[in-house]
């Protein structure tokens, strides 16, 4: 009996639709090989929708995002677009914490040897995860924390034990599920942190060796965030799984985008126990939006994400398949350099690059 799962659709602002119309296209090829039924049903969100309607993420959205077996997003916002007090809008976070996203899980694999700046490194030599904690850290202080007589600003950073206890099992579990999959190799979660300044720091740290004990068979690591940085550059194949609390999470992952091609090329999603939203890394660059020239491999690999989780939350083989088509189908195309958007000096289209991925799969 096939499954079918109602997907809902959120593809929000700039080269969000751009993108998405692309994964939409992969998945649809993917699934007609006999994968499960998807159901897509488009909602409005982003910047735009709050100019429209003055709320950038209405409740009925958010009620749908709830309901759905799954989310599939672009990207949302937009800088000349933002709250009275000056801040972005950014529904995607708010979206996170109404729907207790706490692991933040970006991938990170590098597909050709063409898309690294780094020397002597392949398709496959970097491949690990950075897991961000999503719910918490310093993003919990967004629109609300402290401005005094426009001469003092405070921002909070937020830690918890039970927060930090289910990332770092989640990272724990991961670890364990690639070690499986890879059939071979030490399964190793790395703590980043700055344990050695910040007693927030050391918290999470503490916590996380609390888990550890009850994962045998993974190692345990530790590095210092401002390390970490350095360390992957310099190198980035001996890394796993990486958790570190939210913000840290969202400058490292970017950095580590920029090891495998750029933000065009690092999928993400931001899971709970009960939903899931799948996204591209990368923001809404309006400045190209519209013009056929953004990369959708972000949100191709995200949809082969979505897939992946699907196949796990309802022990359905056929998800785990179709995702595991679109993975390989891209890894099949992006080894010929010349299939390439501008950003990884191709002359791709987003339409023509979206295309030879669903006609690989």
């Amino acid at each position: 009996m096939v499954s079918t799962y109602d997907i809902a659709v959120l593809k929000g602002d700039g080269i969000g639709p751009d993108v998405v119309d692309e994964a939409l296209k992969v998945l649809d090829a993917a699934v007609s090989g006999g994968g499960p039924a998807l159901v897509f049903e488009e909602y409005p969100s982003g910047a735009d929708c709050y100019v429209e309607t003055g709320d950038p993420l209405p409740e009925a959205t958010v009620d749908a995002c709830r309901s759905a077996a799954a989310v599939l997003l672009g990207a949302m916002g937009h800088p000349d677009i933002r709250w009275p007090d000056g801040t972005e809008i950014t529904p995607q976070v708010e979206l996170r914490f109404k729907l207790d996203l706490y692991a933040g899980v970006r991938p990170i694999y590098l597909y050709a040897a063409h898309h690294t700046p780094l020397k002597d490194l392949g398709k496959g030599d970097i491949d690990l995860v950075v897991l961000r904690e999503s719910t918490e850290g310093l993003f919990a202080s967004m629109n609300g924390g402290i401005e005094l007589r426009g001469e003092t600003a405070v921002d909070s950073m937020v830690i918890t034990r039970f927060g930090t206890e289910r990332v770092a099992r989640y990272a724990f579990e991961l670890a364990r599920q690639r070690h499986h999959e890879r059939g071979g190799g030490q399964a190793v979660v790395t703590c980043v942190d700055k344990a050695n300044i910040f007693r927030s720091m050391a918290f999470f740290r503490s916590v996380f060796n609390d888990v550890a004990l009850q994962f045998e068979d993974v190692e345990p690591g530790y590095e210092y965030v401002d390390a970490m940085a350095f360390h992957l550059v310099e190198r980035p194949q001996v890394y796993d799984v990486l958790v570190m609390e939210n913000m840290f999470g969202d400058i490292i992952s970017d950095l580590a985008a920029g090891l495998i091609g750029g933000m065009g090329m690092a999928p993400s999603g931001d899971i709970g126990d009960e939903s899931a939203i799948f996204q591209p890394s990368h923001g809404t660059a309006p400045d190209i939006a519209g013009k056929g020239i953004a990369n959708p491999v972000g949100a191709i690999l995200s949809a082969a994400m979505m897939l992946g989780w699907l196949g796990h939350q309802h022990d359905d083989e056929s998800a785990t398949r179709a995702g595991e088509r679109i993975q390989k189908a891209v890894g099949e195309v992006m080894a010929d350099p010349a299939a390439a958007t501008p950003d990884l000096k191709g002359k791709m289209t987003t339409s023509e690059l979206g295309s030879a991925i669903a006609a690989a799969v």
